[in-house]
């Protein structure tokens, strides 16, 4: 058993997505929250830029005493890739390949569409890693930068029409492909997913980068024998770089009625001093 929380980080509010999923399937285990929100998205930045923010983020989990280290952020996931050594002893994963795993697993075509950031996209980390999964698979793969801006700021009804037209113009091409599955390869887009669903089709199964991730964690810790003892209900604590308000206002879109835990800002001197001083 380890009473230590879980540590999740995000370049902004998607990776809730990945904490709601948490609390859902491990309601014992306490959860640390942070999201860059001062610097949302990482998915327009450059590589570089990218893995200097991932640092910082690791080590400001590290230095809240996480067991666990969830990146539920797509870009940081596929830029990343295998190199974790800034998680040091502590168990990490990104969402990219229990994603990858799980879409190679329940397609039945053979062709598996991938939606994420341009950084992710670019990197091209899914289709690699569908393809030494799977050789046999067709990927295809469309960049949407458009949807996470429009998810932070609340545009997320599938009858909006600034929605709708995101969602025809980024995932035609993909719609065209005939895939059977299709990754949502950001944390934010699970909060679109009625209007995707609703233009790729029934026949098409929509996977939730978030949702696996918090679905490897439950079997990673299991498997450590780390999950914790308590009997009572978990907490969550969440740390947001910008304004605390703004972070609790958007946070219910994503949790509920009630984001059950108190919210603390970080500067980001703060971070930078985190990975400069590393746990």
């Amino acid at each position: 058993m380890n009473e230590c929380a879980i540590g999740v980080f995000d370049s902004g509010l998607g990776g809730l997505t990945c904490v709601k999923e948490l609390n859902r399937i491990l309601p014992n285990e306490n959860i640390v929250y942070f999201g860059d929100t001062a610097r949302v998205p990482y998915g327009t930045r450059s590589r570089e830029t990218i893995m200097e923010y991932a640092e910082q983020d690791i080590n400001f989990i590290k230095k809240h005493n996480a067991k666990l280290i969830i990146a539920a952020c797509g870009t940081v996931s596929s830029v990343l890739g295998a190199d974790k050594k800034n998680a040091g002893n502590i168990p990490f994963t990104g969402v990219l390949l229990p994603t990858a795993q799980t879409a190679c697993k329940i397609t039945k075509n053979g062709r598996i569409g991938v939606i994420g950031t341009p950084a992710t996209i670019n990197s091209g980390a899914y289709v690699k890693a569908i393809k030494n999964i799977r050789p046999d698979v067709s990927v295809t793969g469309n960049a949407c930068p458009l949807f996470v801006p429009l998810v932070e700021y609340g545009f997320t009804g599938k009858d909006d029409p600034i929605v709708k037209l995101a969602v025809e113009k980024y995932l035609a091409p993909i719609k065209a492909c005939d895939v059977d599955v299709l990754i949502l390869g950001c944390t934010h887009y699970p909060m679109i997913k009625d209007a995707i669903s609703e233009y790729m089709g029934s026949s098409v199964s929509l996977i939730s980068s978030s949702g696996e991730a918090a679905k490897y964690a439950l079997a990673l810790l299991t498997e450590k024998n780390m999950l914790s003892g308590r009997s009572e209900t978990g907490k969550n604590v969440y740390y947001t770089s910008d304004s605390i308000e703004l972070f609790e206002e958007n946070a219910h879109a994503f949790l509920g009625d009630t984001i059950g835990g108190e919210v603390h800002k970080v500067g980001i001197d703060e971070l930078i001093s985190a990975a400069q001083d590393p746990a």
